[in-house]
């Protein structure tokens, strides 16, 4: 398998140099040169199969032979040793829960899965990587996490001052060891225009080794079609068509999900449910796509202006607005709107949404699900990490799981920041 850039004007790579150059030489992103549906046999016998067979079988294509059978099924072994369940809320409508990993967020997959495809290609390299990220709130902790002891990488996290949740911000700010967090003044789109800014700085990658961790990298980006697969192995017995509605902000995880549906998962309707942050909904209902600086919500992981990931979303539909018009909905919602799904949810099926996973729930509700079809949304974060808005907003108390525990009471260490130059200082200095 070889990657190409979106831009189209660099050369094709193979899995191990997009994974560590992240980003392609002219700015674009890389894409799979070619994606291969699987036999239909897999989707038809996919109940009898475990995590990590499903696992193998869907990614080992984008991956090729650069990493060994045995050393792969290793990594998914490692990867995936949490659950993903499927949990009805409604008679049409479930949740996929994406939030029993290591930080409770979606993105311990892909972090998780892109640490150790790099600690594999570095294990022989004298040369440190410094790993380079922009977070507005799960990516953060996932990648601090994911990244944490890996042998020969720093990681170097940007994430927007008092735009994150306090324990968002604990579990990127409480680590040390190869871990620094850089908290900028400004919003989200600030910290990723200066990381990409980094990438294209020759003074400073002709002294250091840089790649990201943000879905732009392929090893954070594809592992997350791994969700949909798993969620359809556990409705496929209900016999109906999926929609699935994902919460999107920088739109990785969704892009995923159409990579799922490229390698044949049985999917109807992809819908992408924002919040006030509506560049993508405008573009769905103009054909223009006009980005705006982003605005703070409570549904912060999803404050992003101009996501990076939806140019790869128009290729995966050959650029043809109307192929992606059937297949692709996009609908926004305000905080007010948020706060009251979440409301309707706790009351009506006793079960508590963070205000990301309520995003979707109103999605589907917009979408309006026939009699023959069945909806399932994404619950992407773990209620408790907006543990103010949700006590707040639902008159209720939430228990601090584990993983949380023991992050409380850590102290906060962080770098202010206000500039790309004072970014380019530290990573030269």
């Amino acid at each position: 398998m070889e990657y190409y850039s979106l831009n189209g004007n660099a050369p094709k790579v193979s899995f191990s140099e997009a994974v560590v150059g992240g980003l392609a030489p002219d700015k674009g992103l890389y894409f799979p040169e070619n994606i291969s549906p699987l036999p239909s046999s897999f989707f038809e016998t996919i109940e009898d199969m475990d995590t990590i067979e499903i696992g193998f079988q869907t990614i080992k294509q984008f991956v090729g032979d650069e990493i060994p059978e045995t050393e792969l099924r290793e990594i998914l072994t490692d990867v995936l040793s949490f659950d993903f369940p499927v949990i009805d809320i409604e008679e049409n409508i479930g949740t996929l829960e994406l939030f029993h990993g290591p930080t409770m967020a979606f993105k311990d997959v892909g972090a998780r899965f892109m640490a150790r495809c790099l600690g594999y290609f570095n294990k022989n390299n004298e040369n440190k990587v410094t790993v380079l990220v922009a977070t507005s709130g799960d990516t953060g902790g996932a990648v601090a996490q994911g990244f944490l002891g890996v042998k020969g990488v720093d990681v170097v996290i940007l994430y927007p001052s008092g735009k994150v949740s306090d324990i968002q911000e604990r579990q990127l700010t409480t680590l040390g060891q190869n871990i620094t967090a850089l908290k900028v003044n400004g919003v989200f789109d600030d910290c990723q225009d200066m990381v990409k800014k980094a990438f294209l700085d020759e003074s400073i990658t002709n002294h250091k080794q840089l790649t990201s961790a943000n879905s732009i990298n392929i090893a954070r980006w594809l592992p997350q079609l791994f969700y949909f697969v798993f969620a359809y192995k556990q409705v496929k017995s209900k016999k109906k068509d999926i929609v699935f509605s994902v919460p999107s902000g920088n739109f990785g995880n969704i892009c995923a999900g159409i990579v799922a549906s490229k390698l044949g998962l049985p999917v109807k309707h992809f819908v992408a449910s924002t919040n006030i942050n509506d560049t993508v909904v405008r573009y769905m209902n103009t054909s223009k796509y006009e980005p705006k600086p982003s605005k703070a919500t409570i549904s912060n992981a999803m404050d992003v202006g101009n996501p990076s990931n939806f140019i790869r979303i128009q290729q995966l539909f050959d650029n043809n607005f109307e192929s992606l018009r059937n297949r692709f909905s996009a609908y926004s919602y305000d905080d007010e709107s948020t706060k009251e799904a979440m409301k309707k949810i706790y009351h009506q099926s006793n079960y508590i949404a963070d205000p990301h996973g309520a995003v979707g729930y109103l999605g589907l509700k917009e979408y309006d699900l026939k009699e023959n079809e069945f909806g399932v949304f994404l619950e992407t974060a773990h209620p408790v990490k907006f543990l103010d808005i949700v006590e707040d907003t639902l008159n209720t108390t939430i228990d601090i799981p584990l993983q949380i525990q023991r992050v409380l009471h850590k102290e906060k260490v962080s770098i202010a920041i206000n500039d790309y130059k004072e970014l380019k200082e530290f990573l030269l200095n």
